[in-house]
Order: structure tokens, then sequence, then C-alpha cells
């Protein structure tokens, strides 16, 4: 879990890097939340569950199985981008391969369909859950709550985890909603909770527990993820028009990284020189895959329309 954090971070200081470089047109920050991001894939099946993250789950999507290479082609807006071949913004996911649903720009709508995915297992008797990721911001949108209470009724295997980072762009948490987050499930029928972010080995536990709870058949979790968003929104957000430098410092001083590398540390599970080795490993790994994005060919005109319009074989039959 540890090395993985660190991966996702070390990525997304050089996402930000290549884009004030000019390198790359956008890029936009997942820096703080990596901890709960990784400690909740860690709970959940890679081989049996759907996930439909959210825009800021590098760490979770590398967690389940994306490389950092993906990743780069993806921030590069590559043809060989997993995603979406280069045509959408980079944290837009979607593997098959790694049973992650492909994501749209709209906040919210990956709500609906992980409750369709769920609703799909139960109907063919699998053994799978969905988790669904979003802001805090999502959570106001009318996707959250029809998707809630459908999935209340029907009591789907599906995780809802609001990822309340306590900023919906410039909107702060205390004008978006009056109470906690996680109280709404408790009017669509299903446990609701509440988690620090901060602390991984928490995190794990309360995500391990609702997968186990939907795999019994008891229906949906709503899990609020309390963390801080210490970067801008985007790559195009200045964020201090909005907040303080020093409200961003305090939160920064509470980072769940090297949290967590002190308790390893403090059991005898990790030292100083498996940090540097660790690290030595991880730059060669993110040189490598940037290298690579940075070198690999765009998408040909051609196949920019492709799966825009219909086509036909020789025979005229579309395909």
């Amino acid at each position: 879990m540890y090395e993985l954090m660190q991966l996702a971070r070390k990525y997304d200081e050089r996402g930000q890097l290549l884009q004030r470089a000019g390198k790359v047109n956008f890029n936009i920050s997942g820096i703080n939340q990596e901890p709960s991001q990784v400690a909740m894939a860690f709970a959940m099946d890679t081989e049996r569950d759907w996930f439909l993250p959210y825009y800021r789950d590098y760490a979770f999507v590398l967690s389940v199985g994306m490389t950092v290479k993906e990743l780069m082609l993806a921030l590069f807006g590559k043809a060989e981008d997993p995603n979406s071949a280069g045509r959408q913004l980079p944290g837009h996911f979607g593997s098959k391969r790694l049973r992650i649903v492909t994501g749209s720009s709209p906040v919210t709508t990956q709500v609906p369909h992980a409750v369709g995915f769920a609703l799909a297992a139960k109907m063919r008797g699998e053994n799978s859950v969905s988790l669904v990721s979003f802001g805090e911001g999502s959570s106001n949108q009318g996707d959250f709550h029809e998707g809630c209470n459908f999935a209340g009724v029907m009591k789907l295997p599906v995780i809802f985890v609001c990822q309340n980072n306590g900023y919906a762009i410039s909107v702060p948490l205390s004008k978006q909603t009056a109470g906690r987050i996680s109280d709404r499930a408790l009017g669509y029928g299903f446990p609701g909770f509440q988690v620090d972010g901060n602390d991984p080995l928490e995190v794990y536990r309360v995500f391990k527990e609702a997968h186990d709870r939907a795999l019994a058949g008891e229906g949906p979790t709503l899990i609020e993820v309390v963390t801080y968003r210490v970067t801008p929104h985007s790559a195009s957000d200045n964020d201090l028009a909005y907040r303080t430098k020093e409200e961003v410092e305090h939160h920064r001083a509470k980072d769940g990284i090297p949290a967590y590398r002190r308790y390893l540390t403090d059991i005898g599970l990790w030292n100083d020189e498996k940090e540097q080795e660790l690290l030595a490993r991880i730059r060669k790994e993110i040189d490598e895959a940037t290298e690579y994005g940075e070198r690999a060919p765009f998408q040909s005109v051609e196949d920019a329309f492709r799966y825009v319009y219909a086509e036909t074989d020789e025979a005229g039959e579309v395909r």
C-alpha cells in the first residue's frame, strides 16, 4: 500500500511539472488523497468487482492494475492511451482489462452507471460489487440521489464513495451542505460511514466491511472519506482566489503518506534503505514512462473519427 501511495504521488507531481513546462496541455491532481484511494482499492476484488472512479483517482487505478506508462499516454493524449486513445482529458479512466468503466466529463454520471452494474450482478447471480467514486460537490447532484434511492430499494451490491476534499472547485463545503454527507444514506435505507482519509488502515477496514455486506446481500453502503485538496482544482484554477495559503499548508502538514511511513518504520517493516530503493525505482519507472509518452505518436486523423460516426465494411454493412 505504501509503495503505491508513493508511486501515485510521484506520478502526480511529475504531471504538474509537465503541465507547467508546457509539455502537456492539462493536468488535474489527486495529491493528498492517495492513502484513502489505495486503501479502498485493496479492499476490493480486482477479478470480479467493477470500478467507476472519478478524475482524481490516480492512486486507485494504479492500485487495481493500471500502469504509469498508461497514465502518461493519457496525459500526453497519445494514440496508445488505453482510456480514450488520447481523445479525453487525463483522469477520465476506462479499461476493459481492469474492469474500470469508462467515465464521462459531466460529474456524477458514473453513479447511476455503477448502480446498473450492481443490478446486473444481482440479476446474474454474480459475486461482484461495484464501487463508484465522486467528490462532495457531486453528492448534491440528482444522479447521486437517484442512484442511492434505486440501490437502496433493490438492495444492490454497490459502494458509494464520496471523497470529501473540502471544495467543489471554488465552493467550500460550508456553502454546499449543512450536514454530514454520510448521513444521507439513512434516508435511502442503508448505512453510511465517515472515515479519516489520512488513516489508510481505518479506510481499509470500513471498505472491507462494506464489501462483505454487499456480497452477503445486505445492500449498498455510502462512505464519506474526509480529505483535503491541497492543489488547485486543476491546472487552470487559481485556488488562492478563494482560500488562503495558510489553510492549505495546515492541511498539507496532515499528509497521510509520511504518517504511514512512520507507522511502518515503528513496527519494523520499513527503513531508510528501503525508502531510498523505492524512490529510485519509482523515479526510473516514471522517467521511462514520461519519455515513452512524450515520443509516442498521436492518433491519426483517420482514426480520430472512429466510434463517432457509423462505419461500413466492404459489403456496405454497418459495423
